[in-house]
């Protein structure tokens, strides 16, 4: 195969894991949480096969899918998309990244103030839009960060855009990152950018950065690149990386924006792999636990998906899979979901076959790089030979 265009619906899960529960997460199903609103229609998806896959028969089985489809359990022990997509990209973490349920350590905070020359606010778990909300006008009357986790393993930082330039919020994280590292190497350093008013409510922008930890080993994305092919990242995919394998990037600023990037890359002439994410689902909708509008959102994906189908060369493979979830009918927190995700596989070449229930989503990163004819080293299994 020529060309792989792997795309991440972030956060689309296709059920509760066995061991969610030791995640907190009990009875999580993204997917049938948003088979439950009119919103949805995602007649492409289904014809391809998506419900096939083991525990989506509620999406509709159909006879003759199109596609080869799977359901994959995550080997790492973790809910959050760094991980997630490091095991898409072939690498299993067994050891979960460090996480702040009573908010960082003051060493921690001391050393960031000492570096940015501002002090901080909140230092505790919190939704993005609460937090903004709760200390926005203390941090426009201060000039304060506002430093904030969740669940998963991140060390956020908020500021108006209008007090703090961008350049400034950017550098500010940069500097966290370096300093979060060892025993405090949290997965990502985020920097949230908002803008508004306390009368009129703040609101966050599409201006966000994420600052990884570097990956520990080699992945898919090197592979590919260190064989001379295009190893290309869209959306969130170069600063989950660390910016390491990818040999060109662009952001999305929105789901609708990422489709359009994708649009753009089918009809260019590459060799290698085209590594998209779409991040909406999972920022915009799940996380503010938005039913509709996250049911909303896969249907305009698949709206997109009609007319990208039909754009695939003969020599091109299209995977559609998920790096967690992020059930938006969980009230019992606003954080990621433990579960299995979804695995679509089409393509003029690709038979359409039910590979089942697979453990491994770093089964992905053995496929493309067999698929590719590039050489890593993973835990994952191939299935290219089975949907050829």
């Amino acid at each position: 195969m020529k060309r792989v265009f792997l795309i991440v619906l972030d956060s689309c899960g296709a059920g509760a894991m066995p061991d969610s529960p030791k995640f907190g997460d009990i009875g999580v199903h993204t997917l049938k949480s948003c088979a439950g609103s009119d919103k949805l229609h995602i007649p492409n998806l289904v014809k391809l096969g998506i419900g096939n896959i083991d525990g989506q028969e509620f999406l509709g089985r159909v006879e003759n899918p199109a596609g080869a489809v799977a359901r994959l359990a995550e080997r790492s022990m973790g809910k959050d998309t760094t991980i997630g997509h490091w095991e898409i990209a072939g690498i299993v973490s067994p050891e979960p990244l460090p996480v702040y349920p009573e908010g960082f350590p003051e060493e921690v905070l001391r050393a960031f103030e000492e570096a940015t020359g501002r002090g901080c606010l909140c230092n505790l778990p919190y939704s993005g839009t609460d937090v903004i909300r709760d200390y926005g006008e203390a941090h426009l009357d201060t000039g304060k960060w506002i430093v904030y986790t969740s669940a998963d393993s991140v060390f956020q930082v908020a500021a108006h855009e209008e007090l703090v330039p961008l350049p400034e919020l950017y550098d500010a994280c940069h500097k966290a990152r370096e300093i979060l590292r060892g025993g405090h190497g949290v997965g990502r350093v985020i920097a949230r950018p908002f803008v508004g008013n306390a009368k009129e409510g703040f609101k966050r922008t599409s201006n966000r950065h994420d600052y990884s930890l570097e990956p520990p080993a080699r992945t898919l994305l090197d592979a590919v690149k260190e064989a001379g092919k295009a190893s290309i990242g869209v959306g969130k995919i170069h600063d989950i990386f660390a910016g390491i394998g990818t040999t060109e990037h662009v952001y999305n600023t929105s789901n609708a924006n990422g489709m359009e990037h994708t649009d753009r890359y089918v009809q260019q002439d590459f060799e290698g792999l085209c590594f998209v994410n779409l991040v909406d689902f999972d920022m915009v909708f799940g996380h503010r636990r938005n039913i509709d509008g996250y049911a909303n959102a896969l249907s305009e994906f698949d709206a997109w998906l009609g007319t990208f189908l039909p754009k695939l060369r003969e020599d091109d493979i299209l995977m559609i899979t998920a790096d967690h979830g992020c059930d938006p009918a969980y009230t019992a927190t606003t954080d990621h979901t433990r579960e299995y995700v979804p695995l679509i596989v089409a393509g003029p070449k690709v038979k359409p076959v039910n590979l089942g229930t697979r453990v491994g989503f770093c089964d992905i990163a053995a496929t493309v790089a067999e698929l590719l004819n590039v050489e890593l080293e993973t835990e994952g299994v191939s299935f290219a030979e089975e949907i050829l």
